[in-house]
């Protein structure tokens, strides 16, 4: 075993041994809204959207984008789920503002270790075999942060499956100050 995986089975065990009755949450979510965001370790979509366990869904990849995956999720959310809002909410110094999909791809081509950056450039330390697969993956990276969210919120707006009833809201996420900035 490793010692994060010790860690969080500990953390787990003190959490489920106060789990009281958590249990009975219904499967839907409290507040009928569902909120699409950056797995950036940053982030807690708990505390800056005010969420309790149970409150909403939190859907969350790289760049918070709304890939067909993020869509299929925010899709049931609302037609077996009762969604009735939807949030697409990026964040400021992001990642996915730092390379493109070639660099991945390249990247990727000679090793599948962590790689390294400059400020500048990515590189790998070492080469120890790579695939040429990051070729064939859409990275969704961007330049213009507030494009990213524009861009997102209207891809799913304007999806066959979403229902033209669902407002669906832009915002970035400041991380140095923990506000929500609404994009237009």
């Amino acid at each position: 075993m490793t010692q994060i995986r010790n860690e969080v089975t500990a953390a787990n065990q003190a959490y489920a041994a106060d789990f009281g009755d958590k249990g009975n949450l219904a499967l839907p979510p409290a507040r009928g809204f569902a909120i699409l965001t950056c797995m950036d370790a940053r982030l807690d979509p708990a505390k800056y959207a005010g969420l309790a366990e149970g409150d909403a869904h939190v859907i969350r990849n790289a760049g918070g984008r709304a890939s067909d995956d993020a869509i299929r999720s925010l899709v049931i959310s609302h037609k077996l789920l009762g969604t009735r809002e939807w949030f697409v909410i990026h964040h400021t110094d992001c990642g996915m503002e730092l390379f493109d999909g070639p660099t991945m791809a390249t990247l990727l081509e000679t090793s599948r270790a962590t790689a390294s950056f400059d400020g500048k450039t990515w590189t790998n330390p070492q080469s120890e075999g790579g695939s040429t697969e990051g070729w064939h993956v859409a990275w969704l990276t961007f330049r213009d942060l507030a494009q990213s969210v524009r861009d997102d919120v209207a891809r799913i707006r304007n999806h066959p499956l979403t229902p033209d009833t669902i407002p669906v809201h832009g915002f970035i996420y400041d991380v140095k100050t923990g506000r929500l900035l609404p994009v237009d």
